[in-house]
């Protein structure tokens, strides 16, 4: 619209049907704003570059949600920056499909190399502004992707997520545990294959989840500015598409600062009286429950609920359901895990599978998973293996782990000592070969353990992660449980 050359027209043909209809159309610096916002509404933390591909532009900034000054409100904050040092092109799906549809080669190579030329002078333009560019890590989002250093994208927009749409059609885990692109997240080098997303737009004649007909003819369109995005940055390490735009930016935009930064994830499953601060003691026990089970890890450099921000939720929905068998419980979990909270930031397809694998250990082991079952929990392990060959491994450890304690500890706990004071949990590396066994120590209140299995327990830990296709991946624990004479 900003480019028409008919946009007084259109504009006056509005008035003309509906007078009262206000019209504005947005300064570049405005879209690119919302945009990113928009894009960044899908995360509690976002880090990277950020692009929005509409039908007539395409926008490209950098964005950080962590730096300390934004957080303190100290000089421009993170989103103005990003609004300020954007550069927006005019090379959006729409109009790019009309270019390649002309039949003109020579108009067609001018206009792609304008496009290229562009692209690569607004990274540098952005290097310029935004020196942190080329140091973008957070944790448990991609630092731990198979292509080791980079800089991660953050991709807004249709045109964007028509690729991404595409690329989870020809992802490698088969069928794709989560309905939604918004959060899919690919390495940089699975990002690149471009002529495989094309040659399958070309062949595949049936239905392609996400892809409507009008999206699949601006295929090659798409493709070319996914290529120059490519070239214009050196080293992409991974990808996240998201599922915002514009009008998730302009409502993120109308929330309090305070409520905009909040994290909602430590909301997720509390009592709407508890939510407003009414009892501290669940945020007691809450913390309790989370110190004890963080203290059966052999180190904290590890991936998990808990490094993803998703201690909170985990712990609360362990005593879930307390009273059903143990397969129907682990079923809902891995179903729960799909579905839960569509939309909500933090909760990315990364971090739904390790939740849902790791709830599902809690409840039961593979014999009890229904065919159905099996193939979500498949689909999450081999999802959460494309950022950390051993998360699958971690999750089955940590929902061990959680079912011994639930099984010490068989309701929620009224105060924190209650868990304290019935069991503590303490894990060592083996210092010869920690790469393959820690050993794994449980210490049991003598009323604790009162008419408890013991073998049965250790059992549990024992077998985490036995039932892995690949054994490599995981780890031998060597568990020991010790009453005390208290």
């Amino acid at each position: 619209m900003r480019s028409a050359r008919n946009a007084g027209a259109m504009l006056d043909a509005i008035n003309a049907k509906i007078p009262d209809l206000k019209i504005h159309i947005l300064a570049p610096e405005v879209e690119t704003l919302l945009g990113s916002m928009g894009a960044r509404s899908s995360f509690v933390l976002a880090k990277g570059l950020f692009l929005d591909l509409g039908g007539g532009s395409v926008q490209m900034t950098y964005l950080d949600t962590t730096g300390p000054s934004n957080r303190a409100g100290q000089g421009p904050s993170y989103e103005v920056l990003a609004a300020k040092t954007g550069r927006s092109m005019p090379y959006g799906a729409a109009r790019l499909t009309k270019i390649l549809e002309s039949g003109d080669e020579n108009v067609q190579a001018a206009e792609t190399s304008i496009l290229k030329a562009s692209m690569r002078q607004a990274f540098q333009d952005l290097l310029q502004n935004h020196p942190a560019l080329n140091t973008v890590s957070l944790p448990g989002q991609s630092e731990l992707m198979h292509d080791g250093d980079g800089i991660d994208i953050y991709l807004c927009g249709g045109g964007f997520r028509g690729y991404g749409s595409m690329l989870m059609h020809n992802d490698p885990t088969q069928p794709y545990p989560i309905p939604s692109v918004a959060t899919y997240t690919v390495s940089g080098s699975y990002f690149g294959q471009t002529k495989k997303m094309l040659q399958t737009n070309d062949e595949y004649e049936g239905k392609i989840y996400g892809m409507s007909k009008r999206r699949r003819a601006q295929f090659p369109a798409i493709v070319a500015v996914v290529e120059a995005v490519i070239e214009a940055v050196p080293k992409i390490r991974s990808v996240t598409f998201c599922g915002g735009g514009n009008r998730e930016g302009f409502l993120m935009m109308k929330l309090p600062r305070e409520l905009r930064e909040s994290n909602p994830l430590d909301l997720i499953g509390v009592p709407c009286s508890a939510a407003g601060g009414a009892n501290s003691g669940l945020e007691d026990s809450l913390q309790s429950v989370m110190l004890t089970l963080r203290s059966a890890l052999p180190h904290a450099n590890i991936l998990s609920v808990f490094t993803l921000g998703l201690g909170p939720v985990f712990t609360r929905k362990l005593w879930d359901g307390i009273g059903n068998e143990s397969g129907i419980n682990a079923s809902v979990s891995l179903h729960e895990a799909v579905r839960q909270d569509p939309g909500c930031p933090g909760l990315t397809h990364l971090a739904r599978a390790i939740l849902g694998l790791t709830l599902c250990a809690r409840w039961a082991p593979t014999s009890k998973l229904l065919p159905l079952d099996r193939q979500i929990r498949d689909g999450f392990r081999r999802l959460a293996g494309t950022t950390d060959l051993q998360a699958s491994f971690w999750a089955h450890y940590i929902g061990a782990v959680a079912a011994v304690m639930t099984t010490v500890v068989p309701a929620w706990p009224r105060s924190p000592r209650r868990v304290i004071e019935a069991i503590k949990f303490r894990a060592t590396s083996d210092n010869e070969n920690t790469k393959l066994k820690f050993r794994l120590v449980i210490s049991l209140s003598l009323r604790a353990a009162e008419g408890l299995d013991l073998p049965a327990l250790e059992k549990l830990i024992r077998e985490a992660g036995k039932d892995l296709p690949d054994g490599k991946i995981g780890k031998t624990v060597a568990v020991h449980i010790e009453v005390l004479n208290t």
